[in-house]
C-alpha cells in the first residue's frame, strides 16, 4: 500500500508516520510545507490511501485559514480527480468546525470538499472532528495547552489559567493514531457521517495543572503518579517527553556509612517503595522484623546469605542468592531477617516494601536472627 501523509512533520503526522513504519508500512509519501508541489502531483497519482493532516490553526494572516485549510484540501481533491484516483481519504477536522470562527469555518469548508468528493467518486472518506490532543512531539506555546503546561512546568516557568474549572475534552495521540490506522485498515469508529476517537478524557484545567506539578514534585518526594489510572499514565508520559535535554536525570538522597549505603528510588501511595541497598564484603544488615510490612529482596550484584527466623521459633531459615541466578526472596511479616554479603565485592540488592517508610510508624523492631 502506498500511503500519502500530508502534514507529516506536524504533531499528529510524526506520531502517525512512526507507527505506520512500526507496523511494516514502508511506502509512505511524506508531504509538508517544505515539499515541492510537483511531488504532490506524483503522490496523488500513485497513492492508495491519504491521511490529510496538514493545516494551520494560528496563521499570521487570518485569510490563511481558508487559503490553506480549505485550499490545500481542494487542491488534493482536484489532483485525485485529474488522475482518476479514487483513493480513500482520512481528514482531520476539528470540533471548532461547529463554531462560527475563521478556523472553524475553514475546517467546515474543507469537510464539504471531502464529502462531495466521496459522493462523486463513490469512495470512502473518514472525517474526524478532533478534540484537544496531547502527547509527545506537540509544539508548546502553539495549539496544545497541555504541551505548553508540560514545557513550562518542567522549566519552572509560569503557566496561565484564566478559569481552573474549564473542562477540556482530550484525546491521547497514541489512541488517535491507533484509530486512524484502524480506519485505513477497514475498521473506523463511526458516528453518523463522521468518525470519532473512541477513547477520550475529560479533565479540568486546574486538575491538569495540579497533576503536572505533582509530576515535577515527584523527583523530590519520590512519589510516582498512579499510572494505573489511564489518563494519569498518558499525562505523565507526555510530561516526561517535555523535560529539558540537560535535565533527564535527578539525584537521590543516599544514606552511607562504612557498611555501605541505602537509597530510596521511588515511592507509591498504592504500591509501596523501591530502594537500593549496597553492602560491603562481610557486612550484615537487618536483624529486625515487622508486624505488617513485607519486603522482596533481589540481589543484582554479588553473593548473599539471607537468614530468617519466626520470632516465636528457634529454627533459622537460610537462602544463598547471587547475581548468577536472579531470584526474588519474599520477607514475611513476623520473621526477623538479615542479609549478609558473603562475596568479595559490593553486594547490591533491590528492595521492595509494600508500604513506604514512615518515621512516625516504622513498624521495625530489632531482634537478632
Amino acid at each position: 500500500m502506498k500511503i500519502l501523509v500530508t502534514g507529516a512533520k506536524g504533531f499528529v503526522g510524526k506520531n502517525l508516520v512512526a507507527e505506520l513504519k512500526n507496523r511494516g508500512y514502508t511506502n509512505i509519501y511524506e508531504y509538508n510545507r517544505e515539499t515541492k508541489e510537483t511531488l504532490l502531483d506524483k503522490y496523488t497519482k500513485k497513492c492508495d490511501f491519504i491521511f490529510h493532516l496538514a493545516g494551520v490553526n494560528r496563521p499570521e494572516d487570518e485569510e490563511d485559514f481558508m487559503k490553506i485549510n480549505h485550499g490545500l484540501t481542494a487542491k488534493i481533491i482536484d489532483k485525485l480527480k485529474q488522475h482518476d484516483n479514487p483513493a480513500p481519504i482520512l481528514f482531520t477536522s476539528s470540533i471548532q468546525a461547529k463554531r462560527d470562527n475563521p478556523y472553524g469555518n475553514s475546517k467546515e469548508a474543507a469537510e464539504e470538499v471531502i464529502f462531495s468528493y466521496a459522493e462523486i467518486k463513490e469512495t470512502k472518506v473518514f472525517v474526524y472532528r478532533l478534540p484537544n490532543l496531547f502527547g509527545k512531539w506537540s509544539k508548546p506555546n502553539y495549539n496544545s495547552v497541555i504541551a505548553t503546561f508540560c514545557y513550562n512546568i518542567a522549566r519552572d516557568l509560569d503557566i496561565r489559567i484564566d478559569d481552573p474549572e474549564t473542562e477540556l475534552t482530550l484525546a491521547y495521540i497514541d489512541d488517535v493514531v491507533d484509530e486512524f490506522i484502524d480506519a485505513m485498515e477497514g475498521s473506523p469508529t463511526r458516528d453518523g457521517k463522521y468518525c470519532k476517537i473512541p477513547t477520550v478524557h475529560k479533565a479540568k484545567l486546574g486538575t491538569i495543572a495540579d497533576k503536572l506539578k505533582s509530576f515535577k514534585k515527584s523527583r523530590d518526594d519520590l512519589y510516582i503518579p498512579n499510572v494505573g489510572n489511564d489518563f494519569t499514565k498518558k499525562l505523565y508520559s507526555t510530561y516526561i517527553s517535555y523535560l529539558p535535554e540537560d535535565n533527564f536525570s535527578y539525584e537521590l538522597e543516599t544514606y552511607a556509612d562504612d557498611r555501605g549505603s541505602f537509597t530510596e528510588m521511588l515511592r507509591s501511595k498504592n504500591c509501596g517503595q523501591v530502594s537500593i541497598n549496597i553492602s560491603k564484603p562481610e557486612v550484615s544488615k537487618g536483624d529486625h522484623w515487622h508486624h505488617s510490612k513485607i519486603e522482596k529482596f533481589l540481589v543484582v550484584k554479588g553473593k548473599a546469605l539471607i537468614k530468617f527466623r519466626d520470632i516465636y521459633s528457634d529454627d533459622v531459615i537460610e537462602y544463598k542468592v547471587s547475581d548468577e541466578n536472579l531470584e526474588v526472596i519474599d520477607i514475611p511479616a513476623g520473621h526477623t531477617h538479615k542479609i549478609i554479603n558473603i562475596g568479595d565485592e559490593d553486594l547490591i540488592t533491590v528492595l521492595w516494601a509494600n508500604e513506604c517508610y514512615d518515621p512516625e510508624n516504622p513498624d521495625t523492631y530489632t531482634l537478632e536472627v
